[in-house]
């Protein structure tokens, strides 16, 4: 069984940008396993989506590093838009 270099790179962009946004924002919460595994999904679709258009001027060899980038932000973006929109999680009020 042999692992991609696109597989390993996937890893390594999305956990990159999971951490700049947690830099950016001061914390993610619970949320931060659910942020980082979009990140790594959205690298991987993005570089997969990056192939297809073939429009990518930034390539670390087969990888498209650029379009990479994009779809993991919209990975991140659409787990923080749910997070916001899901209900509020409260401790219960004991009585």
């Amino acid at each position: 069984m042999a692992l991609g270099p696109a597989h390993v790179l996937a890893v390594l962009v999305g956990l990159f940008h999971a951490a700049l946004f947690v830099f950016i924002r001061g914390r993610a919460g619970g949320r931060i396993l659910l942020v980082a595994c979009a990140a790594i999904l959205g690298a991987w679709a993005g570089d997969a989506v990056g192939g297809r258009l073939g429009v990518d001027p930034l390539r670390v060899g087969d990888f498209h590093v650029i379009s990479a980038s994009v779809v993991a932000w919209i990975g991140i973006g659409f787990v923080a838009v749910i997070a916001v929109l899901g209900p509020a999680s409260t401790p219960e009020e004991s009585e």
